[in-house]
Parts: structure tokens; C-alpha cells; sequence
């Protein structure tokens, strides 16, 4: 598939990675091309381009910047209707954790999926990704076994799609229904979190048992 990935950071990055390694074909997006000038020099067969080269190119778009820039950078990645959109990004507010814990802009009763659903209603929006550090997205590697990705969102056959690609990418897909329940899972990031601000354990990811 044609993969296009905006962000420059450590998620875009590494997905950016992850999708080529598996014979995707992918383009990342950014307002600041140097930034990527060594990891395209280090993937062979990766763009960098613009937002809107991303969008272009893109049959899935990967939003995999900062929470509150995700609303800008869709703009600017052109056209999305009928598109599938990964929504990677949280909604993390601009203080400090206190305590280890992160502030949202969104309330409990509120998400940025659905938010960036309403915004652009002909995408079809998936929450993937946005519960793990990025050294773990791709091919996941815990004493464990397999960990739990939640997702949520409103078009089914979104969804199935993401599922496809985290079963190449080694995980379990945990579905959570619509976009609604991204109210929940958003919040997966603050507690994921936690261990990292207060002990410096980064190296961990959910799991659902049965």
C-alpha cells in the first residue's frame, strides 16, 4: 500500500520504517525536510516530502504529529475523502506531568478522534498506535508474547485494514468499536506513561488476557 506519515518525529519515523520493511511504499510529511535528510538517506525507497506530498500520495494517511497539530497538518495534506486515517497522536497538553501523569486538552467525555472525525467526515479515522513508545510498534518483542493494540473507529472496513497491518506488524488487535471509544483509549498514553516519567520504563506495553 501507499503510506503517507505526517510527522518527523520518533513515531513517524520508526512507523515510517516498519512499513517498508514490510514492502510498503511510504512518503513522510513534514514542514521541515531536513529534519528527515538522514532517515531517507537510510531507507532505501522512502520520500520525504511535504504534507500535501504525503497526502497525495497517500491510499493511508498516519497522523504522527504533536495532538494539538494534528487538525493543521490534515489540512495540509490536501484532500482525504474516502481515506483511511491512522490517528497515532494524543491529546497532550502543554504542562508538565505532575506526579508522572499527563494533562489532556480533552475531557473525559471528549477525544481528539473525534474530534478530527467531525472536522473531516469523509476520512475514515482509526486509533492505532498511541499507547506504546514507538521502539515498540513494529515487531513488538516482550517475554509476554504478543501485546494488545486497541483501536477504535466508526468505518469497519478502516478498521480491517489496520487490523491487516498490525498482524504483519506482530500484534493483537484489541477493537473497541467506534470512535467513541477513543475516549478510553486515548488515555492509555497517560498511563503508559507513568512508569517512564517516575522510573525510566519505557519498555512495556499493554496486554488483554482471557
Amino acid at each position: 500500500m501507499k503510506i503517507g506519515i505526517l510527522g518527523s518525529g520518533e513515531v513517524a519515523k520508526a512507523l515510517g520504517a516498519g512499513f517498508l520493511k514490510y514492502g510498503h511504499q511510504v512518503t513522510l510529511g513534514t514542514r521541515s525536510p531536513e529534519k528527515l535528510s538522514d532517515w531517507g538517506k537510510q531507507h532505501a525507497g522512502g520520500k520525504v516530502g511535504s504534507f500535501a506530498d504525503a497526502g497525495a500520495f497517500a491510499e493511508i494517511v498516519v497522523v504522527a504529529v504533536k495532538g494539538h497539530a494534528a487538525s493543521a497538518a490534515l489540512h495540509a495534506a490536501g484532500v482525504l475523502d474516502g481515506k483511511t486515517i491512522i490517528d497515532a497522536s494524543n491529546p497532550i497538553g502543554p504542562e508538565p506531568p505532575q506526579n508522572g501523569v499527563l494533562g489532556f486538552f480533552t475531557g473525559p467525555n471528549d477525544s481528539l478522534l473525534e474530534r478530527l472525525q467531525k472536522e473531516f467526515p469523509e476520512a475514515r479515522f482509526v486509533k492505532a498506535f498511541n499507547s506504546v513508545g514507538s521502539d515498540s510498534m513494529v515487531d513488538p518483542d516482550f517475554a509476554g508474547g504478543k501485546p494488545s493494540m486497541f483501536i477504535c473507529g466508526d468505518d469497519a472496513s478502516a478498521k480491517a485494514t489496520v487490523r491487516g497491518i498490525l498482524d504483519q506488524f506482530g500484534w493483537e488487535t484489541e477493537d473497541m468499536g467506534s470512535a467513541v471509544a477513543a475516549r478510553a483509549i486515548e488515555p492509555l498514553a497517560i498511563l503508559w506513561c507513568i512508569p517512564g516519567f517516575l522510573q525510566n520504563d519505557w519498555r512495556h506495553a499493554f496486554k488483554v488476557l482471557r
